[in-house]
């Protein structure tokens, strides 16, 4: 059960920004400058790193979620999400993406935990300097919306059905087009 009393029943961010929907453009749009806007990492690809970290900070919710967004739009679908979040090591995805991930991984853990040695070995694997900005950027937000999401107590379903309906319209028509779409309500 929530911390605060929600006008909504939607889970996770969802319902937080019915609550303060003042706060749903800024963030969303973060979101999908992050996840969705032009780079040279793939929208699967941006979307696993917050999966990730929302993983590493036990965020239900959010794992959840972007670990769905993120299947939908990587040819491994979740198997490959799973095994990204299990091992990374060992995981089937590119040596850049397995550091920049290492990157993501120290974000999560403070800034300060992102040694020469973390982002030497990005570039090793050829990252670019926009790519890793990206990698620490996405890590630092989700490490805010985790915090968000779980400080307020808020609802994560079990049903991972839930979670991989909206991964297609996320994945089709992005962030900012679902907050257009969603119902407005009033605190």
């Amino acid at each position: 059960m929530p911390h605060i009393t929600l006008n909504s029943d939607e889970p996770g961010i969802r319902g937080l920004f019915r609550f303060r929907p003042e706060t749903a453009l800024p963030l969303n749009e973060l979101v999908e400058v992050l996840l969705r806007g032009p780079s040279t990492l793939s929208p699967g690809e941006r979307e696993l790193i917050a999966a990730y970290v929302s993983g590493l900070n036990e965020c239900k919710y959010c794992c959840s979620s972007h670990s769905a967004y993120a299947a939908v739009q990587l040819p491994g679908g979740m198997d490959l999400v799973n095994q990204v979040r299990g091992d990374v090591v060992s995981a089937p995805v590119s040596a850049k993406l397995k550091a920049l991930l290492r990157v993501a991984a120290a974000v999560q853990q403070g800034g300060l935990k992102v040694t020469e040695q973390d982002v030497a070995a990005a570039r090793a694997e050829g990252a670019t300097d926009t790519e890793i900005h990206d990698t620490v950027l996405i890590a630092a937000a989700f490490c805010m919306f985790n915090r968000y999401v779980d400080g307020l107590a808020t609802i994560a379903p079990d049903d991972p059905d839930l979670y991989t309906a909206r991964a297609q319209r996320i994945a089709a028509d992005g962030y900012l087009a679902l907050l257009a779409q969603a119902p407005r309500q009033d605190a």
